[in-house]
């Protein structure tokens, strides 16, 4: 692969990059609001084949990037069923990018990794090593055990794993395997399920996922149970909580949720499931704490964007899907946040689509007049002008490209006003995330608290810096993540 500066082969291959790295963090293979699932997983799965083939050590490489999820799985997985195509360099730098990311994804998807690799007949003595090494390093089997049970259950079926160290009990291996075997176990999460079946406040000492059903076999009423499993609740399984609790008028936290810690992009989510009435009355506590969140995600960055305008779009569009309800919107609040604390102090305005002034108000509604936004944003000079949009620019279409070729070609040539697009959505059709105008840098963007690395990538679009420039950063972003000094992943 070419990646010399200024050749055509080398800025291809850039483009191409470029492409993959806002599928991967968009793209979940959803439903979304111009697309469908199916659409989703077809453009998606493509995509990955596409660049695998062309830049297996560029898709390798992109596990140490903040892709979602999703992509990253799909990755591994590519990866470890076409390791023939690799060399033994290539495959021992692709090890460390796999266990790196293992380790960082949710035991729920990396179980369900295992099991596809398992359909697969992927059975090869690397792919057992990984898995493997997954399954050691994790800190209570027995909690997989009842947790995960069939995913571990596979797993350790496939490496031949066997559990219990010298002079230990082989609990978890028998609750896998022989459940009947014993009457009773040491570790209290194995004997709590034990007990669970006939012995009601033992559901309470179980993962909540596991309690669920055991509680919904008894006839649990939802509230009690939910407020007796809180203190078991893992953050995450709390923050889902709040968010299917937020529509009432009067929903309130639990109160061992500290809504000042929760991620911002999340925060945002929780916001806009409450109702109107809700929001106005906690004005003030949800307000301090997405200010407080955004300070935590501006990190070193805050108050050096010097002059920002946003232009976030707050359009029907904006609705998403019923797999990701409210989940563009939710990202552009999160950015409206976000970039006031990136922005100098005082020097930060706000433009939505809608014309709404109220950030803790909006909603997905009317049409996306993205070209009338653009336009008074820019007449406020601003040293930095983002856009947080899927970039359906329909009031009138394609105003807002027009508007920015003007002003990048005919007003402001000299780039003193840098100008990117972050769009939430990914395009099924176009494989990428769309795009306003060729000469804007578009990234896609899944979590505003990724904003100031994406406006970084995004830059590299704009095909100033040469494709090395770009290499170059991947490689860097590679040793961060393994801890090496000198991966070479990509060049």
């Amino acid at each position: 692969m070419t990646t010399s500066n200024g050749t055509d082969a080398g800025l291809v291959a850039a483009e191409d990059v470029l492409l993959f790295v806002n599928a991967a963090i968009t793209a979940t293979g959803q439903r979304e609001f111009r697309s469908t699932a199916y659409q989703q997983r077809l453009s998606l799965d493509f995509l990955h084949e596409y660049v695998r083939v062309n830049y297996r050590r560029v898709y390798a490489a992109a596990l140490a990037l903040d892709i979602n999820d999703h992509n990253a799985a799909l990755i591994v997985r590519g990866l470890l069923e076409h390791a023939a195509d690799a060399s033994a360099g290539e495959r021992r730098a692709e090890g460390r990018l796999i266990a790196a990311r293992l380790a960082k994804l949710p035991p729920q998807r990396v179980y369900r990794l295992f099991r596809a690799l398992r359909a697969a007949g992927v059975n090869n003595r690397r792919t057992r090593a990984i898995m493997r090494d997954w399954l050691t390093a994790r800190p209570d089997p027995a909690h997989d055990a009842v947790k995960y049970r069939a995913g571990l259950k596979t797993a350790a079926r496939h490496v031949h794993l066997r559990f219990g160290g010298a002079g230990e009990p082989d609990e978890t291996g028998d609750f896998l395997f022989r459940p009947g075997r014993r009457t009773s176990y040491r570790h209290g999460l194995l004997d709590a399920w034990r007990r669970a079946h006939y012995e009601q406040g033992a559901v309470e000492e179980l993962p909540l996922t596991v309690a669920e059903g055991f509680a919904a076999r008894r006839g649990m009423k939802r509230e009690v149970f939910l407020e007796r499993m809180a203190p078991r609740m893992t953050r995450l399984e709390r923050l889902r909580t709040l968010e299917r609790r937020g529509t009432g008028k009067d929903a309130r936290p639990p109160a061992d949720v500290d809504l000042a810690v929760m991620p911002l992009t999340r925060l945002a989510l929780y916001v806009l499931s409450l109702g109107f009435e809700a929001r106005r009355g906690r004005r003030a506590e949800l307000t301090r704490a997405l200010r407080a969140a955004a300070r935590r995600a501006a990190g070193p960055h805050a108050g050096s964007w010097g002059r920002v305008a946003a232009v976030l779009d707050d359009s029907y569009s904006s609705s998403g899907s019923g797999e990701k309800r409210r989940r563009p919107l939710a990202v552009a609040l999160a950015c409206h946040f976000l970039l006031e604390a990136l922005a100098a102090p005082g020097a930060y305005s706000a433009l939505w689509t809608s014309g709404r002034t109220d950030p803790l108000l909006v909603r997905p509604w009317g049409p996306t007049p993205l070209g009338s936004r653009v336009l008074d944003a820019l007449e406020l000079g601003p040293d930095r002008l983002v856009i947080v949009s899927d970039g359906w620019d329909n009031a009138p279409p394609g105003l807002a490209g027009e508007v920015l070729r003007v002003w990048r070609t005919r007003l402001d040539p000299e780039r003193r006003t840098a100008v990117v697009h972050v769009n939430p959505v990914y395009d099924a059709d176009g494989f990428d995330v769309r795009r306003l105008a060729p000469g804007v840098p578009t990234a896609g963007v899944r979590d505003a608290e990724d904003l100031p690395a994406l406006v970084e990538i995004a830059g590299f679009a704009e095909g100033r810096t040469g494709a090395a420039a770009l290499y170059a950063y991947l490689d860097r972003q590679v040793a961060r993540f393994v801890g090496d000094d000198g991966a070479g992943a990509t060049s």
